[in-house]
């Protein structure tokens, strides 16, 4: 195992705990580039620091601090949930918006026909979806884009969904 990145790439870490499964490059490689940018000077915290490889690799990126908790310490963790006020967090940039703040929101469509309220937002991989959640029980998933959500006014409870075509018929979708 080694570190594969930042001040100290190359550097191999040989001394691995019984029964611990270190977490592998691709894995820290993938992580890295999803956190680009932000390790850079942050405290981190590496929760399964069974070998540490986490921790060390960002320390090697450039990170102020990590705090190692071994694995049984994170395992307590298990179910737990954490929260952060709201004062703690930054303000968000134009067209950036926190997930609580969608959540809620009345979704309507171009004409302000009403389809629903902001259930939730997911990301598989492939992108942020929004989940809206319909007066009769189901759900309407959509890509989260400007072309799909052109509209969020969160000072009016409101967002405004452009309703796709139908790939299959090429009319104007209808959600309701």
């Amino acid at each position: 195992m080694r570190v594969i990145a930042g001040s100290a790439k190359g550097v191999r870490l040989t001394r691995v705990p019984p029964g611990t499964r270190p977490l592998s490059d691709m894995a820290r490689e993938g992580l890295f580039a999803s956190l680009a940018g932000l390790v850079d000077g942050a405290r981190c915290l590496d929760l399964y620091a069974g070998t540490g490889a986490g921790g060390i690799e960002a320390l090697s990126r450039g990170a102020e601090r990590v705090t190692f908790v071994d694995r049984s310490a994170a395992e307590s963790l298990h179910g737990v949930e954490l929260f952060v006020s709201r004062a703690a967090l930054p303000a968000t940039a134009k067209d950036e918006y926190y997930h609580a703040d969608l959540i809620g929101l009345r979704a309507e469509d171009s004409e302000g026909r009403g389809l629903g309220t902001v259930q939730a937002i997911h990301n598989y991989g492939a992108g942020d979806i929004i989940e809206i959640a319909r007066a009769d029980g189901d759900s309407i998933l959509l890509p989260f884009t400007r072309e799909t959500v052109p509209t969020i006014e969160i000072d009016k409870s409101r967002i405004v969904i452009a309703v796709p075509e139908d790939v299959e018929t090429g009319e104007r979708g209808n959600v309701e």
